[in-house]
């Protein structure tokens, strides 16, 4: 046995490297992990590149544009993720030992399929007592819901007259014009758009300052779903307005140049029902913790 042999089987893994490894391996994406982790990309292939070093193994296959585990990284994986999740319960066990009950939180459409999976599921880890029943519906609703006592707390999105609203700004991110990146759909005439349907504050701030510049336009793509409008923009078969996290490689903003303005900022806020409880008060406090990092990791 050499030395190298007994000081691999003297290593100690560190939880935030396995936190960067698991992010790595359920993007497959090193950028992706960074903004997952809140830390750059040379941050995190450096974290990588000494786990492995300290494993005598590669964990991942790296091609031109992807990346895949190796057999010894999907084994890591399964550790890692085992690991990761013990640690989580005892810290939540010891700091929170009688902390259990349900929390009904309602959710936009846009952050449902956005953010929140990842801020749902450290939710969970964090407090695996806590059972958090999900409601997903417009803002207008969930504030409804909010009033009628069927929930505890409420994630709203608003564009636009802020202090008119209800609710704690918990983060504010821009809202552009969004198109292929060497695509032409912003010079068709009819411009064709794709959006929500009715009830949507991107839609509605889109279809105001369309109606402000007198442009003509076509619903060339209506959805619920965003990942539906974000694929009609990379195929250059429309343009939209979204969210700047939205905005993939394959795209690009549209600005003056290509006869568009500023949308302005997406306020996402915090509701609660006024007799909320401590256990709300935590979930709450949790949401706004995770929120701020997921909007501070995505690029601007």
């Amino acid at each position: 046995m050499t030395v190298d042999d007994v000081n691999r089987q003297r290593l100690l893994l560190d939880n935030d490297v396995l936190r960067t490894f698991v992010a790595i391996a359920e993007t497959l994406s090193f950028s992706g992990a960074a903004r997952s982790v809140s830390r750059t990309s040379s941050a995190v292939s450096m974290q990588i590149k000494k786990l492995e070093e300290q494993l005598g193994s590669a964990l991942f296959l790296r091609a031109a544009r992807t990346i895949s585990l190796t057999r010894q990284g999907e084994t890591l994986l399964a550790y890692a993720r085992t690991m990761l999740m013990l640690s989580n319960e005892a810290v939540s066990r010891l700091g929170y030992p009688q902390l259990t009950g349900v929390v009904r939180l309602g959710v936009p459409f846009d952050i449902s399929e956005r953010i929140f999976p990842r801020i749902l599921k450290d939710l969970s880890e964090a407090y695996p007592g806590i059972a958090i029943d999900v409601v997903i519906d417009t803002s207008d609703q969930l504030v409804k819901r909010i009033d009628e006592q069927q929930l505890d707390l409420a994630l709203t999105c608003n564009v636009g007259n802020p202090s008119a609203l209800r609710g704690e700004v918990i983060g504010t991110e821009k809202l552009v014009w969004a198109g292929a990146r060497q695509g032409c759909a912003f010079q068709q005439y009819p411009l064709p758009i794709a959006t929500h349907e009715d009830g949507c504050i991107w839609r509605a701030a889109a279809l105001e300052q369309l109606g402000r510049l007198g442009q003509t336009y076509r619903f060339a793509y209506l959805s619920q779903r965003t990942a539906v409008q974000c694929a009609a923009v990379v195929s250059d078969l429309a343009v939209a307005p979204l969210p700047c996290s939205y905005v993939t490689d394959e795209m690009r903003v549209l600005g003056a140049e290509e006869g568009f303005e500023e949308l302005g900022s997406l306020d996402v806020r915090l509701v609660g029902k006024s007799n909320a409880t401590e256990l709300i008060g935590i979930v709450a406090d949790g949401i706004r913790r995770l929120l701020k990092e997921a909007t501070e990791a995505s690029p601007e």
